[in-house]
């Protein structure tokens, strides 16, 4: 394998990139711990003796949007979307790859379009058809939601299953296994560097999607973190920027560490998903 040319060169380039995606969050993190209106006037500024106000913003926050009742429908609507969305689109995908046929061809030519259509183009359609079915609650929201992440889904899994060797299947199926126990026993544990992957950046988008949520939910009964946020806005636009900054931060908590421990399956599955798709 080639050496890069100027190594040391890159790698100051991208520690500064990861100090540019980093810095917002850090500035989040350190002016939760500053009171609301040292945060407008002094925002770049570390907590002294006179701006610290501890653990208020956060207490505050959790009262004023009920945070926990939040965080538990974010919690479920994540989750529940995620799971749907894995099953369903990594058997899509297998599928498509072992039929082989025309069929099985335009169906993901029509997964991959659902990728290029903007979101505003559906979206009082989809409002009108929510309220319709009477979708308009956090499981009905998993199905919406498998509609919407299945294209990018399906792309990334049907690259991965071409790199499964056909043979395996072969063997499971000499051994007796039907279609079903050889996804699951033998197809699926080969997939997880991909699952994981796209688990990620499902659960990434799902946890701090604001506008899918908002639109489809009775929002008088449900409300996720991203939406709860919203209510710390009070007359004449004046926000509570103090619980809003500890709101972010318990609302970023669970995402990072989610990341953290998975993201080193992250280029494997995303690699094979592109180079054998």
């Amino acid at each position: 394998m080639n050496k890069p040319k100027h190594p040391l060169l890159w790698t100051i380039v991208f520690t500064i990139v990861s100090i540019a995606y980093m810095y917002p969050i850090v500035l989040v993190i350190i002016n939760s711990f500053k009171g609301k209106v040292f945060i407008s006037s002094e925002p770049f500024s570390l907590p002294d003796a006179e701006t610290f106000v501890g653990w208020e913003n956060y207490t505050r926050g959790v009262a004023l949007t009920d945070f926990f009742s939040s965080f538990g429908w974010s919690l479920v609507i994540t989750l529940g979307s995620a799971a749907l969305i894995l099953l369903c689109t990594s058997m899509t995908a297998w599928w498509i790859v072992r039929a082989d046929t025309r069929y099985a061809k335009t169906l993901y030519t029509t997964f991959l379009l659902n990728l290029v259509v903007p979101f505003q183009m559906v979206m009082f359609t989809l409002s009108w058809l929510t309220d319709f079915l009477g979708l308009g609650n956090p499981f009905g929201l998993w199905i919406i939601y498998l509609g919407f992440g299945a294209g990018l889904a399906v792309f990334i899994f049907t690259g991965f299953v071409k790199s499964i060797p056909l043979e395996i299947e072969e063997a499971a199926t000499i051994d007796g296994c039907g279609p079903v126990r050889t996804f699951f026993q033998v197809v699926l544990p080969i997939m997880k560097p991909a699952v994981i992957t796209v688990g990620i950046l499902e659960v990434m988008w799902l946890w701090n999607d604001y506008l899918l949520p908002y639109l489809t939910l009775d929002l008088k009964h449900y409300k996720t973190i991203p939406i709860a946020v919203q209510y710390l806005k009070g007359g004449y636009g004046s926000i509570d920027m103090g619980a809003m900054m500890g709101i972010l931060v318990l609302a970023m908590i669970p995402v990072i560490v989610f990341y953290l421990v998975s993201q080193r399956h992250i280029i494997s599955g995303v690699v094979a998903g592109a180079v054998k798709g």
